[in-house]
């Protein structure tokens, strides 16, 4: 398995002016491997291999090049055609899409040392502390909060400046799956131990199990966020001043973002540890933030990223977590399949054909368990009928506040 540890770095005045100076010829090498790309005719534009055969001829004709490690340029020829491969996917699935623009000093922020050019060391610093040293640049201060676990592998390095100013440092890390616990056998899997998520809109989630949790309450850091955003659009741009509040605003959203990343690894932890199996709905998040209505909201949830914290905690602890087909679960009946369209105002299901009556995320949620368990090859349990799965009346539905969530799904130290 792949996944990350992050760090907040404290570069010395000199190592840090050295970061900034490798960010800006980095983002210059990328513009020109953009550059290149586009002059090349449309029938022969070359590939990630060409354009890294390329470097050397770069280096002798531009030798700020040549201060860069050869890996980490590598990974910069290897980011535009990341971006490229992106922007082409979304093109074939019908999105309207420009093309990769040049960067400029404000959006490239971060460099990648792929396989080599860097170093950890854990025994300069006290327990707290550890330094990294990239090629070319020196050695960076980490806060060591966690440390890199022994089975893992570094596989790469990246430095990043946030808009705050801040330095942080990645690894990017690999696991062999044999280090983690077993998952339990498919054929235990049920109604009891199994359950269906829906993402929802009056609740942050809703279980098929009756369970609702509430959403993460930031009203106080929007309006915060508005007030200094004023502030802001009140400032001369490019002034001292204007950089002074633009971090502040910076520091607001990180303030947010941070919340909303807490919270989604408080419920992913209690939901894993709550189950042996749990099935999400695999959304079109860009199409739904594209629709018109509750944007904001959409927007926190960042229900991608939920989804994609739920899998790395379920390797962690031993959980199946499967993404199901998410066309139709609102309007099939949980219990008998008969579909029924329904406005986006109404909050209840009602059955025209069988009468069976729940909240409306409470039958989606039970339709995304039954198309999970369908994907394993276990069949709906006939003597569990879907009624006695959740209350049909909403109002026996438990509702599982934030503050439980934080409590019962904290990450263990």
């Amino acid at each position: 398995m792949e996944y990350s540890h992050r760090y907040h770095a404290s570069p010395t005045d000199g190592v840090a002016a050295r970061l900034e100076h490798h960010l800006d010829v980095h983002r210059q090498l990328y513009n020109h491997v953009r550059w290149d790309y586009e002059q090349a005719p449309e029938d022969d534009k070359p590939g990630e291999y060409d354009q890294n055969n390329k470097l050397p001829e770069w280096k002798r004709k531009w030798p700020v090049f040549s201060e860069l490690h050869s890996k980490a340029a590598q990974a910069t020829v290897a980011r535009f055609h990341r971006n490229l491969s992106t922007l082409t996917k979304k093109k074939e699935k019908g999105y309207k899409v420009g093309r990769l623009t040049r960067q400029a000093p404000t959006e490239y922020r971060s460099v990648t040392y792929n396989q080599s050019g860097f170093d950890l060391d854990e025994k300069r610093g006290h327990d707290k502390y550890a330094f990294v040293r990239f090629s070319k640049i020196g050695w960076v201060k980490i806060r060591y909060s966690r440390p890199i676990p022994d089975h893992a592998t570094i596989k790469e390095v990246t430095f990043k400046k946030e808009r705050t100013g801040e330095w942080f440092v990645s690894f990017g890390l690999e696991t062999d799956d044999s280090t983690f616990p077993e998952k339990p056998a498919v054929d235990s899997l049920d109604t009891s131990n199994s359950v269906g998520i829906d993402l929802g809109i009056q609740n942050y989630i809703h279980t098929s199990d009756g369970k609702t949790v509430d959403w993460l309450d930031l009203e106080d850091d929007y309006e915060r966020l508005q007030r200094e955003q004023r502030k802001l659009s009140r400032k001369e741009t490019g002034s001292n001043n204007y950089e002074k509040q633009r971090r502040e605003v910076a520091k607001v959203k990180r303030r947010i973002r941070r919340k909303v990343v807490d919270y989604q690894h408080k419920i992913t932890t209690w939901l894993v540890t709550e189950y042996d199996a749990v099935f999400v709905e695999d959304l079109d998040v860009a199409g739904m933030l594209q629709s018109d209505g509750n944007a904001r909201n959409k927007q926190d949830a960042a229900w991608r990223q939920f989804i994609t914290l739920l899998e790395y905690k379920a390797e962690l602890y031993g959980t199946h977590v499967r993404q199901v087909e998410a066309a139709g679960t609102t309007k099939e009946c949980a219990s008998c399949g008969v579909e029924t369209a329904k406005p986006i105002w109404v909050r209840d299901h009602s059955c025209p054909s069988c009468g069976f009556e729940t909240d409306r995320d409470a039958n989606a949620a039970m339709n995304v368990l039954q198309r999970g368990f369908a994907e394993l090859g276990l069949g709906w349990p006939e003597d569990t009928p879907v009624e006695t799965v959740t209350a049909t009346d909403t109002a026996h539905f438990e509702s599982v506040s934030a503050s439980h969530v934080i409590e019962t799904g904290s990450l263990p130290s």
